[in-house]
């Protein structure tokens, strides 16, 4: 009856109430539902409009909406500079989050610019309060610094650490990615976004995932530091390596009326040194992923989360109207662990 109504469902394989095949499968669909629900009610926080060059990060706004119910709340920079200034005045947010960072984070800025970057967490959180937003889209630069004296990052940071994704250069699908890959996770993991930039010196399959410092402070494998960032003038940058372990990498992309979902696990390993917020990382078959990459519709960016929740969104995509590209060529292996082989 349901294939005739065309109504997409999750089987569970038979078993009793007592096999932890029925835990993990009530579980597993439980992560599904989430994801599902989150998606259909996302609405993002889009302060600016993408940088000039990022043609990269265009999208199409009214068929996110048409096609999947995801709203932005477009708001400009000068409203943003606006709550800045009156969260400055009042004074007693901002010191929280000063005093937040100064316990947990090394602290390579002057009081006045850690000051603005407390100011600008408080006031992005504000706004998205205020527009009903569950995650951020920001231009991250230019105008920003003119305005602020500031690189945006490391109130990004802040803000992902809660649970709020904030996302760089105005990449709505990269805000998209990271509602899902938290919502799979049934949001107990904060998720950092990334750029693909070079390969790893010595290692075939790796590659260096890294951005100039929004990635959430537990995501780190030592103390951050606020500082100045690797290719601009301006402070406000978060730098630390993020510990290793297994991630989920994944990018929910489109272009000419379809969507799909990039998606896969990689593993975090040794590698040289770089500024920011960065993550050597180890895949199955890299020149497989890079094809990917560049054919698209995928872009240089992607959002990762130190959780496997591969299954889970491969078995919600089937919910979300969009096509799930397994970068592993794994889709027999998934569909096995969704079966509970």
């Amino acid at each position: 009856m349901l294939r005739r109504f065309q109504v997409p469902f999750t089987y569970l394989t038979n078993c009793r109430l007592t096999d932890p095949e029925f835990e993990r499968g009530v579980k597993d669909f439980l992560a599904v539902c989430n994801v599902v629900k989150v998606f259909r009610s996302t609405r993002i926080l889009q302060i600016g409009p993408r940088p000039f060059d990022f043609w990269s990060t265009m999208c199409n706004e009214g068929e996110l909406l048409e096609k999947f119910h995801i709203q932005l709340s477009p708001v400009p920079l000068p409203e943003l500079t606006a709550q800045v200034k009156r969260a400055k005045e009042e004074g007693v947010e901002v010191k929280a989050v000063m005093d937040y960072c100064k316990e947990h984070m090394h602290i390579c800025v002057t009081e006045e610019q850690l000051e603005n970057i407390a100011a600008l967490k408080v006031s992005m959180r504000r706004l998205a309060d205020q527009y009903g937003c569950n995650a951020v889209a920001i231009q991250c630069w230019n105008a920003l610094q003119g305005e602020l004296g500031i690189m945006p990052c490391a109130a990004n940071a802040l803000l992902n650490e809660e649970g709020l994704p904030v996302v760089c250069e105005t990449d709505i699908h990269g805000a998209i990615t990271a509602v899902l890959v938290e919502a799979a996770d049934l949001n107990r993991t904060p998720s950092f976004f990334a750029d693909w930039t070079v390969r790893h010196p010595d290692n075939e399959n790796g590659e260096l995932l890294q951005h100039c410092g929004p990635w959430p402070l537990s995501c780190a494998g030592e103390k951050p530091t606020i500082g100045m960032p690797l290719a601009f003038d301006y402070p406000g940058a978060v730098e630390a390596e993020a510990k290793h372990g297994l991630v989920t990498l994944c990018r929910f992309d489109g272009d000419n009326g379809a969507y799909s979902l990039l998606l896969g696990t990689a593993k975090g390993i040794d590698g040289p040194y770089t500024k920011g917020t960065y993550l050597w990382v180890e895949v199955e078959n890299w020149k497989r992923l890079e094809a990917k990459l560049v054919e698209g519709p995928y872009i240089h960016h992607c959002v990762g989360i130190h959780r496997d929740v591969v299954p889970v969104l491969f078995e919600a995509c089937k919910y979300l109207g969009i096509t799930p590209d397994l970068y592993d060529n794994n889709e027999e292996q998934v569909k096995a662990y969704l079966r509970a082989e």
